[in-house]
């Protein structure tokens, strides 16, 4: 059975210094996100235990398990390859005239995505997804590793909200670290992973009044 991997960074861990400093990447990376991994793997195995004995009992449990640390290895591995060093400013071509599309302009988007990050209630993220019924960008928070986000939404941008993106830096002001990654933005990466959303097919029919 393919086993879930740690994926390296692009970048060195002093990289996105001073906004992110060595330290906070490193544990976040090689602690946190290892963790997230690791447990994934194990969940899996235990699922593989649960068919061979025919024993289901703790099936519940342990697809909440696979939920949420499987979707936290999703989400920090688009983390890192949202982020770059000496990156940041504004995206051009077809990201930002969906961006404007969507929002208006790339100010407004920005002071959303800020503001859903900023007010997520406990742990989570905030993500600017590609919803493909309706050919749009949203915004959602999603808590924890799981969501709000609608089914078949497909993440392209994501800030980390939970305290150990940011604490060991920037203490209790996480507005201040939410506002510090937009000088980090990889928008080659966004840009990519919009074209790649944008040819996503639900095969269900847009119920979006013209």
């Amino acid at each position: 059975m393919p086993s879930y991997v740690l994926p390296d960074l692009d970048y060195d861990y002093n990289a996105l210094e001073p906004h992110i400093t060595a330290r906070l990447l490193e544990l976040h990376h090689s602690k946190h996100h290892a963790a997230y991994v690791k447990q994934a793997n194990e969940t899996l195995e235990q699922m593989g235990e649960a068919r061979d004995r025919g024993d289901y009992t703790r099936i519940a449990g342990l697809e909440r398990s696979l939920a949420f640390n499987l979707s936290g290895h999703v989400l920090h591995s688009i983390f890192w390859r949202n982020l770059a060093p000496q990156a940041g400013g504004r995206p051009t071509g077809a990201l930002a005239r969906a961006i404007d599309a969507s929002f208006g302009t790339f100010d407004k988007m920005k002071a959303q995505m800020t503001h859903v990050a900023a007010s997520i209630m406990g742990s989570g993220w905030a993500a600017l997804v590609w919803e493909p019924m309706a050919g749009r960008l949203l915004t959602c928070q999603i808590y924890d590793h799981q969501s709000n986000l609608a089914q078949g939404g497909l993440p392209i941008l994501v800030i980390d909200g939970w305290e150990h993106a940011y604490y060991l830096q920037y203490q209790n002001q996480k507005q201040a670290f939410f506002e510090a990654v937009w000088h980090l933005w990889n928008w080659s990466d966004i840009a990519a992973r919009l074209q790649a959303a944008q040819a996503v097919d639900l095969k269900i029919p847009a119920a979006v009044g013209g």
